[in-house]
């Protein structure tokens, strides 16, 4: 499985997180993303519908219900209800079941020494896997710059 990095160092996760997800709707994929609890699937959920007034991104959570009809599955559990490929990882969670997904990025604060050693541990831990490791340092101003691995 391929699993990407992404070192946020510009803008926040609720800056980051709609353009990743809008390259994985406009790929014709589904996703998944990961939050570390249910006020933080509520405030990602309440993200989508708001960051951009020219832009929609299809999603739903467990409020919503009927997450086979979502592209976009927002949860603090390890599931997928909607057959997704892609795992996008939040808040410096970790998942087991990573593998049952194609493409896992997982997003973290490079500001924050918690988030990085976090993170560190987390690429450690995915090599040790034979995943497939890629690393995008986020370029002032936004936008991504893939990184010697």
């Amino acid at each position: 499985m391929r699993v990407d990095f992404y070192h946020l160092t510009s803008s926040p996760v609720d800056r980051a997180l709609p353009q990743l997800l809008e390259r994985v709707v406009k790929s014709g994929a589904k996703a998944v993303v990961m939050a570390a609890s249910d006020e933080r699937v509520e405030a990602f959920n309440n993200l989508l519908w708001t960051y951009d007034p020219d832009s929609w991104l299809p999603h739903g959570s467990k409020k919503d219900g009927t997450p086979e009809r979502h592209p976009i599955w927002i949860t603090d559990r390890e599931e997928n209800p909607n057959g997704a490929s892609i795992l996008v990882l939040t808040d410096g969670m970790d998942a087991e079941f990573k593998p049952a997904f194609d493409r896992c990025l997982d997003l973290f604060d490079g500001g924050n020494d918690v988030a990085l050693t976090a993170a560190r541990a987390r690429w450690k831990k995915a090599k040790e896997q034979g995943h497939d490791l890629h690393y995008w340092q986020q370029k002032p101003g936004g936008g991504w710059v893939e990184q010697g691995a």
